[in-house]
């Protein structure tokens, strides 16, 4: 299992990076930055999320360590964290993808590639079959990052109170 960045991506110059100790300050940077944008398509975290964000840093690596759960950053050329992508609930070879790229990001192509490479990834590194993935029918944007990644359609859900899409993808593992 690859530790450290996982692979440049020539394109954009993305690299991801699996979630450690020593990116809790640069990620709560990035998260604050960007919160009044996130809540804009996605619930907002909550007060307690930032107050307490150490402590939830160090549960997210707890589940990490698990095997619950891979959690990654997506930093730029300059190594500044312009995104997250993560791999939730694995269980049986399959496990939920989420995402969030930074407002100064977005737009760029940033999540398509985010997403592309971490899907590499879970087939190949982490031994995953399939990804599943949900996004309210507002979000065109993240519908589209899914669509181009060749997630499928698979029913309808409601995320919130709003109504949704739920989306699968087969894996390569080899």
């Amino acid at each position: 299992m690859v530790e450290q960045g996982l692979g440049p991506r020539p394109e954009l110059g993305l690299r991801l990076e699996r979630l450690r100790a020593d990116h809790v300050g640069a990620l709560l940077a990035f998260e604050l930055e960007n919160r009044e944008y996130f809540t804009r398509s996605i619930s907002d975290r909550g007060d307690a999320y930032f107050a307490d964000f150490a402590e939830v840093h160090r549960a997210r690596l707890a589940e990490q360590d698990a095997g619950i759960c891979h959690f990654h950053v997506v930093l730029d050329p300059s190594g500044e964290i312009v995104g997250r992508v993560n791999l939730i609930d694995v269980e049986n070879g399959c496990a939920e993808l989420g995402y969030r790229v930074g407002e100064r990001a977005a737009g760029r192509g940033v999540a398509t590639q985010a997403v592309a490479q971490l899907c590499r990834t879970a087939g190949t590194s982490y031994g995953l079959t399939s990804l599943v993935a949900v996004t309210t029918l507002d979000n065109l944007a993240s519908r589209t990052v899914l669509a181009r990644n060749a997630f499928t359609p698979v029913g309808e859900c409601v995320i919130g109170t709003r109504p949704g899409v739920r989306y699968q993808r087969a894996l390569l593992t080899t």
